[in-house]
């Protein structure tokens, strides 16, 4: 049943400021909607439990890529079309460019915002793996208080996350040291386009001298939360990488997730599959 443009309410204050009065007023009344890729698919659906929006996208605050000498700090509300087209992104953080060009169509790049995406708190959402192994960090406001958390540790469970009801993610920082890292990115789905993953996995490494120095290896897709393998990083890291070490390596990082059975794959196709991912990233590293 589609729903009734009367059952809901839709305010936009136009400043950052403003939302956040609002949303402290408010005690969770209202929700936020920036492009509306995720909410506007619920209120076609009749689905959208939420019955008052407040409008976030285009404030100011919110939007533009700064660059300094040691991070580079993406507004909560830039969308997968800017980090894309980001000469910075694509250069230092190519994961990340990769995955918003994997995110829906034109249309959803054009809308949807990074923000947005790790708000909404989905297990296969394309562009969490890459800041779990960039470790991102994020910038989290509310009226008169600024946090800076780890994005590690955001989700706690299937569409949960630390955010509180009168908070907003106002920025995403991703320090810049991986120029020299050897990174892979593969998505896994029903085909090349406008799919929801199956599997999807982001990863950074370094070697030196045929030995791990540093690993990063995260997953979408396979549990109720995004994750990063550290079972898998703890075994590889200061050994050398040879077949026997990315074999085991396979194993423990199938080992290591929590998939279920559901309308677009299953359990055991997910264990094979990031097994396999896992080992093929690990060759690539080998003779990198």
């Amino acid at each position: 049943m589609r729903a009734a443009p009367v059952e809901y309410e839709l305010v936009a204050p136009g400043s950052l400021g403003a939302v956040l009065a609002l949303l402290a007023d408010a005690h969770g009344g209202w929700q936020p909607i920036a492009g509306g890729t995720d909410v506007m698919v619920q209120y076609a659906a009749g689905t959208l439990a939420a019955r008052k929006l407040v409008s976030i996208w285009n404030l100011p605050e919110l939007r533009g890529i700064e660059v300094s000498s040691s991070e580079v700090r993406v507004g909560a509300g830039c969308t997968y079309t800017e980090l894309r087209e980001s000469d910075v992104i694509q250069r230092e953080f190519p994961l990340l460019a990769q995955a918003a060009s994997w995110t829906g169509g034109i249309a959803n790049q054009n809308r949807g915002t990074l923000g947005g995406n790790i708000v909404n708190a989905s297990p296969a959402a394309d562009s969490l793996p890459p800041l779990l192994v960039y470790e991102a960090e994020l910038i989290v406001v509310s009226v008169g208080r600024e946090r800076r958390i780890p994005y590690l540790g955001f989700h706690t469970g299937y569409r949960k996350t630390v955010l509180g009801s009168e908070e907003l993610i106002r920025a995403v920082c991703l320090p810049r040291r991986y120029a020299e890292y050897v990174s892979y990115a593969r998505k896994v789905g029903p085909r090349n386009a406008q799919a929801i993953s199956k599997v999807c996995v982001a990863a950074l490494g370094r070697v030196m001298s045929g030995v791990v120095q540093d690993v990063r290896i995260a997953v979408g897709s396979v549990a109720p939360v995004p994750l990063r393998l550290t079972a898998t990083e703890g075994l590889l890291c200061g050994n050398r990488l040879d077949a026997a070490l990315i074999s085991a390596a396979s194993k423990t990082a199938a080992a290591g997730i929590r998939p279920i059975d559901d309308i677009r794959s299953t359990a055991t196709y997910r264990k094979v599959v990031v097994g396999n991912l896992v080992a093929e990233y690990l060759e690539k590293l080998r003779t990198s």
